[in-house]
């Protein structure tokens, strides 16, 4: 019931969404034959359904090149993130991951569900990643090995500052970035990006992950994983535990704000990044993720919600952004119009309120200045629209029909 009343709320969702669960089909019936190829794309699926559909759009060398990076990444990351397994057995596994990618024998148990199964049956990504050509091997070991080492190092000390903050994001998405930039240039697709606009694309997701997800990381079981720096949430609170108590309530959404207005300074250059390239594929595979985060940041911002459970975009608007997002210009009019439901929520008595402002104001001109305003659909209704229930229901049922009937047809 929850489902059919957003869409009542928001009809224009349906047709994005419809197009997104048949895209979403279609991927399962592209598993490749190969046993350790199957295994790699139906994991993919399994731990981000949203990136195993953004993919399917590249290139099969350059898709199966990123496809192996990510679950590399991931379960490099699945290592750190298991706070059940001992710091002097981490530390060490970290350390040498980049090597252990091309040994088809080895795997590592840790992890849960899915991330679990990843880890038991690593051999199968080993065994891909052997196939690939040299140029990609050679871009995801440095990554990783790069990757590895800032994850053993920021097991033993705790994010204290702002610097040390960057620092952290740099080696978990930052790196990714640039990995992704060498990847696309081992390909032959793109020009090589500076390592500094390619960091800043990695360093936005990270950080809007990081403040979306404050609370499960603060409730993690047997260890608390604690990302927001010392030197932002020490001004609101004694411990960063403090920030989900409801006394706290104030403070806490002052110390998200503060998290938030950090992580917009990185808008800019995502921008610049995006507006460099040119392949249409590689474009909006890099661009979807970017026009989610601010999306969500724009959902996070004032928001006491960040503190009590989750928050993210409705599936109705990420299959929009998924399928509006085809140009520089959708890019441009999505940042400035998440940018003003950011802007609008700003209360002029917030400690970073001139800051905020500031650096959405700034991202916003760039956005007008590349005339790409007039040009797209808004993501923010002007006007409630009004439209009979009936009439949507049985525009539902008929698009449900189709659904069915594009599903059950013979694979050709």
């Amino acid at each position: 019931m929850g489902a059919l009343s957003t869409m009542l709320k928001h009809p224009d969702d349906i047709y994005p969404l419809l197009k997104l669960k048949i895209a979403s089909r279609q991927i399962e019936k592209q598993i490749p034959a190969e046993p350790h190829w199957a295994f790699c794309y139906t994991m993919l699926q399994k731990v981000s359904r949203s990136f195993a559909l953004v993919i399917q759009q590249l290139g099969t060398e350059l898709r199966n090149a990123i496809c192996l990076f990510y679950l590399v990444l991931r379960a490099l990351d699945t290592v750190e993130d298991d706070t059940s397994v001992a710091t002097d057995v981490k530390v060490p596994i970290l350390l040498a991951f980049h090597r252990h990618i091309y040994d088809p024998n080895w795997h590592f148990a840790c992890g849960t569900k899915n991330y679990k199964v990843l880890m038991d049956e690593f051999h199968h990504v080993s065994t891909a990643f052997l196939e690939l050509g040299k140029g990609y091997q050679e871009a995801i070991e440095d990554i990783t090995k790069r990757m590895g080492a800032g994850m053993a190092k920021f097991i033993l000390k705790e994010v204290e500052t702002i610097d040390d903050y960057d620092e952290y994001c740099h080696y978990v998405a930052g790196l990714v970035g640039l990995g992704l930039s060498k990847l696309f240039h081992a390909a032959g697709k793109e020009d090589l990006a500076s390592d500094s606009l390619s960091n800043s694309m990695g360093l936005f997701l990270q950080k809007t992950n990081i403040i979306r997800d404050y609370l499960e990381d603060i409730n993690e079981i047997p260890k608390s994983r604690m990302f927001w720096p010392r030197q932002i949430w020490s001004k609101y609170v004694n411990k960063l535990e403090d920030l989900k108590y409801e006394e706290n309530s104030e403070k806490a959404v002052q110390c998200l704000n503060d998290m938030v207005t950090n992580a917009l300074i990185h808008m800019e250059d995502c921008l610049k990044y995006m507006a460099a390239l040119r392949d249409p594929a590689i474009f909006k595979f890099c661009a979807i993720p970017q026009i989610m985060a601010i999306g969500t940041l724009a959902l996070c911002y004032n928001n006491i919600e960040v503190f009590r459970g989750v928050v993210k975009m409705r599936r109705g608007l990420t299959a929009k952004v998924i399928d509006r997002t085809k140009s520089m210009d959708d890019v441009y009019g999505a940042f400035f119009d998440f940018s003003s439901i950011l802007k609008s929520k700003v209360d002029k008595n917030d400690p970073n309120a001139t800051k905020t402002l500031s650096r959405v104001e700034a991202v916003q001109k760039l956005c007008r200045d590349s005339g790409a305003l007039s040009k797209r659909k808004s993501y923010i209704a002007n006007h409630e629209q009004s439209y009979s229930s009936t009439l949507i229901v049985a525009l539902f049922i008929i698009l449900a029909i189709i659904y069915a009937y594009l599903s059950a047809s013979p694979r050709i």
